[in-house]
């Protein structure tokens, strides 16, 4: 998510639920690619992106550091009226940054209404292990085969 900033909205929204689709993936972070103040975000389709983090189980990041704040506090709501979980991250660049943004954080998943019921880095040590649980099926699941094209081959 650090690159090709200009995709439309369809391409650029296809490209994270791809992302989100893929079962080796269990946090999307930097969703809008944000920065405040400096550059606005990707033009996604936020609503889709929720969904599809529900359905697949795939935490969004609440980034922490105080130029993001990224996925904006007014999505949480509605992401966990979807059934998103979240995870708060500081994005911190050096040891000094990890307190304040881990802060920053917080207090933005509190103004979206996020309590740790809702961030996977904040669930008991048991609740950890059932979310890392359902991960893991999701890599067992079978995967659906490509459709073939032309004529079935007919037996005789």
């Amino acid at each position: 998510m650090h690159s090709q900033f200009r995709k439309e909205r369809e391409a650029q929204t296809e490209r994270v639920l791809r992302a989100i689709a893929n079962p080796f993936v269990d946090v999307i972070g930097h969703l809008t690619g944000r920065q405040l103040l400096r550059r606005p975000g990707y033009d996604l389709d936020i609503e889709r992106i929720l969904a599809a983090c529900a359905k697949h189980g795939v935490a969004i990041e609440i980034n922490g550091n105080p130029w993001r704040l990224d996925i904006d506090w007014r999505w949480h709501r509605r992401g966990l009226e979807l059934g998103c979980l979240f995870s708060i991250n500081p994005d911190a660049h050096s040891v000094g940054e990890i307190d304040s943004s881990t802060r920053w954080g917080v207090a933005i998943a509190r103004k979206g209404a996020v309590g740790p019921d809702g961030v996977v880095n904040a669930l008991d040590a048991a609740g950890f292990a059932r979310w890392l649980e359902k991960r893991k099926a999701r890599l067992a699941a079978p995967k659906p085969r490509p459709a073939r094209s032309g004529k079935a081959a007919s037996s005789a």
